[in-house]
Order: structure tokens, then C-alpha cells, then sequence
């Protein structure tokens, strides 16, 4: 259903010399006829004055480069223009209040936080609280009317801005690509509808004392439509703009290998690399040297069986360049990407590639034109060996035609609008000065990935707010009438936490940087309640909403908290009312208490082939337990067991 690592499908050109665009076969063996001895004398790239200039070779670069719009990205725009929908029908902004005083948490993260289910309990606190710290924050609703009615009365502090977009996750065509623009942070509070089968007052006075105090039912979506279509459509939708572990891959020879089933070999016209289940933006690959300024070098892309790590596949930047005509480089680029690429919520571009001594180019260019400015960073490569290779956005500076910028137009990178991506091989570093490891002659750099990566240490980007006891149903040895009521009536209530534990599986299986929080019941008591974290999936009790909503929007700013999956109690008893902190008590420093909790990732509670895995990752309570992990592969879902 959802591309969990979403990949850059890549149509490569190949042949060498270049055929930019796939050609009659006749007119290839004509070309090839007519310059097969100059290429061949000047193999070594040696300087040796002037050789004849491919004219057509130069045309057809240009041309590729340069492609005229096709009748359907013509019709597609006309449509566009024409269509009513806009990003300002769909995100609709909210007038506040001013908030009188600062004093809210500081919440270290730049762009939009959206938050789902924003009008339930501890979704309208979530959103209160990133208001008041001066967050831009997007509720994703169902009801716009509703929403506006219970946010609008919220103060937002300087730099604050609240917009609501009306969707459904259970409905994946109503989560457009607009609404989740700019988005770099969730916190889900969507939840199923659980109500007193006797019925509730307005304000769902009983449905907030606890599912204790009265016998419930699900009303409208069924668990299954909320908990677990709810976050693959929610995922699928804002993927890739909070970012991935592995990152966007922009050439992947694993993928591209296992799924042509074969290599595209010396000569050949084109080769398909499928980067990814679901592909992305389609990348178009093509050679792109000197000839474009008279030089004779040659060069191509192409995905070769064997030329890889432990003898698999790798896509092979090779040719040969020559300073003849006063050329000297060699490069492979994508045509543009329409639309162009978000790789803003990474940190860079990372390579993995077989050095042979030289330094190459990796040029980024932010918009459409074929000659303008540029955002270049060379990087050097070790002779003979697997290296990996990370170059930051931070680092590239901005040229035009080999001369750095400097002044009003020497802005830094942005890379929320990429259009396309070079590698190059050049005799010329920068401003004129030579390539300190260049060489004429033939070159090979075979590259098993390029992909964009995440910061080391990013805090959770997708914070969901789910429930203990997720795990318990079924579990062996549980006595379910010791249980809280929700594990007892799991089955009556459609499978709420069967399904819940599910969708909690997709976003931990998502790549998206996570925490998953269970809260045991909820109540509508004061904040500041004394807590317990721990992890497996055991904890009975309470806690407040207001504790919650607080724990969702520290998580933000945590990263000892990333892809971490835990539970949350009141050290009070459930049946002792709690009135507040004393006035003089400290503000709770988050930090502290999650570094303090040494929360464990891949520490789920689940039930693994009858194996209780507890405290313990999945691996760990298998080995322990004397079960073969290979076993586990094929253990059965969530959705299964459901």
C-alpha cells in the first residue's frame, strides 16, 4: 500500500559514446562508424591540440536536456490552472488570541506540526501547548465548523500560527499533498469513537471519566478503519515530508537489479532502475560533457552485474575525458524533476561507491535552467575501495559555470526544491584553479547507492499517541479479568487494541524517526501528576491528559526518545483523586525524565511464536527463549490475528 522507503526511479542512458535518447538502430551503427577511429586514437586523453567536434552529439545533449513538454504535461498544467481546488481551499488559517505571557516549553523544531484528531482530549492540550510555545501548527480534522469552535479560543504566543485541513484518514483521497507542504513534525491523536451505550451528555462527560464507569460501544469507524488504515493512508501522505531512515534513494543498484532482473550492458540504448516499491519522482539519466562547449570526452551511466559489493550489481559512472579543444570533464545528469524534490528533511546526500583516486563533483541545481547557478561540493575518493561518502547540504556553495558566488546572490542550499543532481568529473576545481586528483584518460566509479540521509540524532518526527495493554490480548498466561476493562472487552469492541498494536507495527516499520506512547486510563485530572515510564507492556493505572499532551510535545525535542515504543502511569493510585502540584513544585524537565527512562528501541511487549518478549527486543527474547529468529520472519501479523 505505502512506499516505506521511497525511491527516485531512474531511466538511464548508457550507450558510449552517448545516445542521450533512444534511436534507430541504423543511425547508431552510422555514428559509431563515422567517429570510431578519433575516438579510439585519442583514447588516452592526452592533450594533442584539436580533434573534430561531434556537432550532432552536442545537439542531441541539448536536446535531452532540454525537452519540450509533451501534450500531456501541457493538458496536466491547463488542468491544474483550471482546477478550483487550491492550497488555500484546503488549509484554511485560524484568528487567535494573543497569549499575555510566554512561559510554555521551548520546542526545538523549525516548519509546520501538524496534529490529528486535534479536537479529541489530548489533541486540542497538544495543540494549546504548541500554540503557546509559538509553533505553526495544522490540525487535521474532520469537521472544520467543530474544529474552529473548540481551537479558536486558544492564545498563541509571537511566532504562533494555527490552520485547520479537513480530512479523513480512513479516506486517503482526502489527504492532499498540500495540506501536508512544509510539514515536519506529527503528533497523532487520532483514535477510534468509543461512547456509553446508554448515551453521553454534550460535552461527553462520561465518555471522560474512564471506560470503567460505563459500558461502551464503537461508534462510526470500525478499529480496523481508524487505528490501522488510518496510519498507512497517514503515513503514506506525509512520508516524505518528515523524512526516512535510508533515506530518498536516487540510484540503488539492489532495487534497480532485482527489478530489471538484469544488468544494462556497454552499448546498450537505455536501462530501468526501479529505486524503490512505488517509485517516487521519475529520474531520467543522461550524459552530459564537454562537447557543449567543443570538447571531445565521453561518457555514460550503466547498471553492471558483478561490479558491485560481494559480486552483486552497481551502476557504473564511466568513460573517458579528454583536454582536447580545451574540454576536460565528464558528467552524468538527471533531466528535471517534475515536480522537484523535498529533500529538505535530510541532512544530505550520502554515497557508496569504489574509489579509483580521483575527486569527482556532486552538483545540485534548485530550478529549471540549463546554465544557471549551481550548488557544487567535491569529494575525493580512495583507490580500490568500498567507501561511503556523506556530503551535507550545509557544505555545498553556490557557482555559475565553475566560479563560486559571492555576495546577495551567494544564498545557501535549499534543498526543499531540487531539480536535478550531476556528477561530475573535471580537470578545473573552482575559480580556475586545476583538480589536484584528476587524470586524462579512461575513468570508472561504480556507485551501489546515492540516496539522501538523516541527521545523526534527530528527535521523534511522528509521535503517536496510542494505549497500554495493546499487546495483551492473547497473550499467554494473562488473566484478562486482572486486566484493564479495555483488554477484557478487545474482542466485543471490534479488536481496538489488536488493531491499534497494528497501526503502532506500520509506523515502526515506516523508516519515519518515531516514539509510540501508551497511556494507561486517561483522566481529565490536573497535570503534573508524579509518572512512571517503562517499557513491555505491563503498567495498570492513570494519568492525566494534560501530562500526556505534555510528554507528546517534550518528545519533539528528544532524541533519546527516536523509535522507541513505551508506557506512561501516575505513581497515583487510581483510585486516590489528584488535585494538582504544590504551587511551589518545579516544572517537569522532560529531558531529564526520558534520558532517566534509558528507553530501549525495539522494545515492543509483543508476543513473538508464543514467545512473551517482555523488557527484551524480539531477537533478544528469542535467543533467550531458544526460538530460531529466522522462525520469527514469518510470524503472523497484527492484522492477522485480528
Amino acid at each position: 500500500m505505502r512506499a516505506l522507503h521511497k525511491g527516485v526511479a531512474a531511466g538511464v542512458s548508457t550507450s558510449r559514446p552517448p545516445s542521450l535518447q533512444p534511436c534507430p538502430a541504423q543511425w547508431v551503427a552510422t555514428r559509431r562508424s563515422a567517429s570510431k577511429s578519433r575516438l579510439t586514437a585519442r583514447a588516452d586523453g592526452a592533450d594533442g591540440g584539436r580533434q573534430p567536434w561531434d556537432f550532432f552529439r552536442f545537439v542531441k545533449t541539448v536536446a535531452y536536456f532540454n525537452e519540450l513538454p509533451s501534450p500531456d504535461k501541457l493538458l496536466q498544467g491547463l488542468v491544474k490552472q483550471l482546477s478550483p481546488q487550491g492550497a488555500g481551499d484546503s488549509v484554511v488559517p485560524v484568528e487567535l488570541p494573543q497569549a499575555s505571557s510566554s512561559g510554555a516549553v521551548e520546542v526545538p523544531i523549525t516548519g509546520i506540526v501538524m496534529v490529528t484528531g486535534a479536537t479529541g482530549g489530548v489533541g486540542r492540550r497538544v495543540v494549546a501547548r504548541l500554540l503557546a510555545a509559538g509553533k505553526h501548527v495544522r490540525a487535521l480534522v474532520r469537521d472544520l465548523e467543530k474544529a474552529r469552535g473548540m481551537l479558536s479560543d486558544l492564545p498563541v504566543a509571537p511566532g504562533g500560527k494555527l490552520e485547520l485541513a479537513a480530512a479523513d484518514v480512513t479516506q486517503r483521497q482526502t489527504l492532499l499533498p498540500e495540506m501536508f507542504e512544509g510539514v515536519r513534525a506529527v503528533v497523532c491523536c487520532t483514535a477510534v469513537k468509543v461512547v456509553p451505550k446508554e448515551g453521553d451528555t454534550v460535552d461527553r462527560s462520561k465518555y471522560y471519566q474512564g471506560i470503567k464507569f460505563y459500558d461502551p460501544e464503537i461508534q462510526g469507524d470500525t478499529p480496523e478503519a481508524v487505528e490501522y488504515v488510518g496510519m498507512e493512508n497517514l503515513l503514506d501522505a506525509v512520508a516524505d515530508s518528515l523524512g526516512v531512515e535510508g533515506g530518498v534513494r536516487l540510484l540503488d543498484a539492489a532495487s534497480a537489479s532485482s527489478s530489471s532482473g538484469s544488468s544494462a550492458g556497454a552499448g546498450a540504448g537505455s536501462g530501468v532502475a526501479g529505486l524503490g516499491a512505488g517509485g517516487g519522482a521519475v529520474a531520467r539519466w543522461g550524459p552530459l560533457d564537454d562537447v557543449v562547449m567543443g570538447g571531445v570526452s565521453s561518457s555514460g551511466i550503466e547498471l553492471v552485474t558483478g561490479a558491485g559489493e560481494a559480486g552483486g550489481a552497481a551502476w557504473v559512472f564511466s568513460g573517458n575525458v579528454s583536454t582536447d579543444n580545451f574540454g576536460g570533464f565528464a558528467s552524468v545528469r538527471t533531466r528535471n524533476l517534475d515536480p522537484p524534490l523535498d529533500l529538505s528533511p535530510y541532512e544530505g546526500i550520502q554515497l557508496r561507491l569504489f574509489g579509483d583516486g580521483q575527486r569527482y563533483k556532486f552538483i545540485i541545481r534548485p530550478d529549471s535552467n540549463w546554465d544557471g547557478i549551481a550548488y557544487c561540493n567535491s569529494f575525493d575518493t580512495t583507490p580500490s575501495t568500498w567507501q561511503t561518502i556523506r556530503l551535507p547540504f550545509a557544505d555545498f556553495f553556490p557557482v555559475f559555470r565553475a566560479k563560486r558566488l559571492s555576495g546577495p546572490t551567494a544564498t545557501p542550499l535549499d534543498p526543499s526544491a531540487i531539480s536535478s543532481i550531476q556528477i561530475m568529473l573535471s580537470k578545473f576545481e573552482y575559480d580556475g584553479d586545476l583538480n589536484p586528483a584528476f587524470r586524462r584518460g579512461p575513468f570508472r566509479l561504480p556507485f551501489t547507492s546515492i540516496a539522501a540521509y538523516l541527521p545523526a540524532g534527530v528527535p521523534p518526527r511522528f509521535v503517536h499517541v496510542s494505549s497500554a495493554g495493546v499487546t495483551r490480548p492473547n497473550r499467554p498466561g494473562i488473566d484478562v479479568n486482572q486486566e484493564p476493562p479495555a483488554v477484557k472487552l478487545n474482542d466485543t469492541l471490534g479488536g481496538i487494541l489488536t488493531w491499534k498494536l497494528a497501526g503502532e507495527d506500520s509506523l515502526r516499520d515506516s523508516g519515519v524517526p518515531f516514539a509510540v506512547v501508551r497511556p494507561t486510563a486517561l483522566t481529565e485530572e490536573p497535570g503534573g501528576m508524579p509518572l512512571e515510564l517503562d517499557q513491555g507492556d505491563t503498567v495498570k493505572g492513570k494519568i492525566s491528559r494534560d501530562d500526556v499532551a505534555d510528554l507528546c510535545v517534550a518528545l519533539l525535542g528528544c532524541p533519546a526518545a527516536t523509535n522507541t515504543t513505551f508506557e506512561v502511569k501516575s505513581t497515583v493510585p487510581f483510585s486516590q483523586p489528584w488535585t494538582g502540584p504544590e504551587p511551589s513544585a518545579p516544572r517537569r524537565d522532560w529531558f531529564a525524565t526520558l534520558n532517566q527512562a534509558r528507553l530501549r528501541p525495539g522494545v515492543t511487549g509483543r508476543t513473538v511464536l508464543g514467545v512473551y518478549t517482555g523488557r527484551k527486543t524480539e531477537v533478544e527474547a528469542l535467543a533467550a527463549a531458544g526460538v530460531s529468529t529466522s522462525d520469527a520472519a514469518s510470524k503472523p501479523t497484527a492484522t492477522a490475528a485480528a
